[in-house]
């Protein structure tokens, strides 16, 4: 890829209801999340859901190749350990043309989490697998996060939300969601994970943040998501959701209709939504990035 071909772009993969972005940017790369996979826990048989792990990687492999004809990911952010986030990690760094530096994972503890999780769903597992691909590769782990900006190619990344919250029996592990902050030349896009504001976690993201260009929406839409002070404080003209529209809550679309007053794209509706972010809030939005 010559100097004149590198783009400063996200791509939002059709990964269903799952969560996988890809960062661009000046040749270098990036991954927030690896969706939803395809093995599951046999004593929890309600698991067996469409996994997206080896989309992900043709399109990392077919989007993504430097020069030397292997993809290099300057690091990956696991935003928490929920499997349509992280699921799909262990296949991406194991994978032999694929290369990672580092892995930003805060630590998960089955101890401190709604016991509804630790007995239905597969946390620990997905968190484990992960873990273990990047002891396999070489791949530099890191738990303790902080909110000092650190750059890829053009962007500057802040990752916010970093601290580690115990919230026994009441709540699940989505308050633990990272929330990455990508800003160029005035532009600002806010990746929220599965940021929710049932424990009050997005008031002080929005208060540090204030208005974005662009959202990515936190937990697909769905119930507890984008409260009212969250999509006014924010106020996105864009707002990608990573789901059909038809399954996001009622509420969160007409706060993001009347409060916010975004034009929302729904990854699963579109295939896929790739942003090309340029300065002063400038972004070009093409659908219909994935392979049918």
């Amino acid at each position: 890829m010559s100097v004149t071909e590198m783009k400063d772009r996200i791509h939002f993969l059709n990964t269903g209801h799952s969560d996988c972005i890809i960062l661009e940017s000046a040749g270098h790369f990036a991954m927030v999340d690896a969706a939803e996979d395809t093995d599951f826990p046999p004593e929890k048989p309600s698991l067996n859901l469409p996994g997206y792990e080896d989309v992900v990687v043709d399109y990392l492999l077919t989007h993504c190749k430097g020069a030397d004809g292997r993809v290099h990911l300057d690091f990956v952010l696991g935003t928490h350990a929920h499997s349509d986030h992280i699921g799909g990690f262990d296949t991406v760094i194991d994978h032999p043309e694929i290369d990672v530096a580092r892995a930003y994972l805060k630590r998960y503890d089955p101890k401190t989490i709604f016991f509804g999780e630790v007995r239905y769903w597969d946390n620990t597992e997905v968190y484990t697998q992960m873990l273990d691909a990047c002891r396999r590769s070489g791949v530099e782990v890191v738990q303790q996060m902080d909110d000092t900006p650190f750059m890829l190619g053009n962007f500057r990344i802040t990752l916010l939300n970093t601290a580690y919250k115990k919230r026994r029996f009441k709540y699940g592990e989505n308050i633990n969601s990272v929330v990455m902050l990508v800003e160029k030349g005035g532009t600002k896009v806010l990746l929220a994970g599965d940021l929710n504001y049932k424990d009050g976690d997005e008031r002080p993201v929005a208060d540090r943040v204030g208005h974005v260009d662009l959202l990515k929406v936190g937990h697909h839409g769905y119930v507890g998501s984008t409260s009212f002070y969250f999509a006014k404080k924010l106020a996105p003209r864009w707002a990608v959701i990573t789901n059909t529209y038809k399954a996001v809550y009622p509420d969160v679309r007409l706060k993001l209709k009347k409060v916010a007053k975004s034009e929302v794209l729904c990854t699963a509706d579109l295939n896929g939504v790739l942003a090309t972010v340029g300065p002063n809030g400038q972004i070009g939005f093409t659908t219909d990035i994935m392979q049918r």
